[in-house]
């Protein structure tokens, strides 16, 4: 027994293991990166709703979920584990769990393994090998090319988008066991709807990226110019092909013109940021990015056309 734990009392040493052992589920919960499952859960329920043709089919969205939570779960806790020293460098991510130390290397391997492996096997007994398979494809790529590329090349946003437009599909797959055209749309709208919102967040933490060794700015753009309009393309991209479902008769008027209105404030929102180029308009057009991508797929599910 420790100095610490030897000197209490023994109600109060109970006490004492029992906050620690919070402690430490609150850092396994943190490691999951709960913020980010959100948007992935979302993204991944409106691929299989969008996907089902006549009655949902309740128990199978469910293990679709529990199991694409999982794998992203355990991609998150390995990202972590990847990047901790980086992460120990920047200021708002030197307090994570592994850079602090209050979990250790081996803790979160085992852990970020666990979610992982127990994700795909679940994707695969309980939905179908597809679904299983691109949940792990997602994983592979994230960790074993874009997280390296972070300290090689600015080019690593593009690379990482790929990945991280793959929940739909993961959806759809879980809904059908195939991937038809519909299914890309959504991919293409998660795909674009990332780049101004990491490089948001990549401006408005620059200092602390490069103090990591991170290259997540296009390189000599000290002023933002090539990032502001790198945000303004993906963003005015975004337009058309976020009003594609209407367009193909998948979605109705109320799809059409909610998006409409929503991509043109996500437009309008990055042309402040490119005009002055500031951290509290970086933030806003983060907020603007966390609205407009559920809202888009709320709206995507609730105005699904039956055809």
């Amino acid at each position: 027994m420790n100095g610490v734990s030897a000197s209490l009392k023994p109600g109060t040493e109970a006490s004492f293991l029992a906050a620690r052992r919070l402690s430490n589920l609150k850092d396994y919960w943190v490691l999951t990166k709960p913020e980010v499952n959100f948007l992935v859960v979302i993204s991944t329920l409106a691929g299989f709703y969008a996907a089902t043709r006549g009655p949902l089919d309740w128990v199978r969205l469910l293990h679709t979920l529990f199991g694409t939570l999982l794998v992203a779960s355990g991609t998150a806790t390995l990202n972590q584990l990847m990047e901790r020293d980086a992460d120990g460098r920047m200021r708002r991510t030197a307090r994570r769990p592994l850079p602090a130390g209050r979990l250790a290397a081996r803790e979160a391997l085992v852990f970020g393994l666990l979610l992982s492996a127990m994700g795909g096997a679940h994707l695969a007994w309980a939905v179908n090998p597809l679904a299983s398979f691109l949940a792990l494809l997602t994983l592979a790529t994230y960790l074993l090319i874009y997280t390296p590329l972070k300290r090689k090349t600015p080019w690593c946003t593009l690379i990482g988008a790929f990945p991280g437009a793959m929940p739909p599909l993961i959806g759809w797959a879980g809904a059908t066991a195939n991937l038809a055209g519909e299914a890309w749309v959504l991919y293409a709208i998660l795909f674009l709807w990332q780049f101004p919102h990491f490089l948001a967040i990549a401006w408005m933490y620059r200092e602390d990226y490069a103090r990591a060794g991170l290259k997540m700015l296009p390189r000599n753009d000290r002023d933002g110019r090539i990032t502001s309009w790198q945000i303004m393309a993906s963003a005015i991209a975004l337009l058309p092909v976020s009003l594609l479902p209407a367009w193909m008769g998948q979605a109705g008027i109320v799809y059409l013109v909610g998006t409409l209105l929503l991509c043109l404030m996500y437009i309008y929102a990055g042309a402040r940021l490119a005009a002055a180029r500031t951290n509290a308009l970086a933030k806003r057009l983060l907020l603007a990015s966390i609205v407009y991508l559920p809202l888009v797929l709320a709206l995507r599910m609730l105005d699904k056309s039956s055809v």
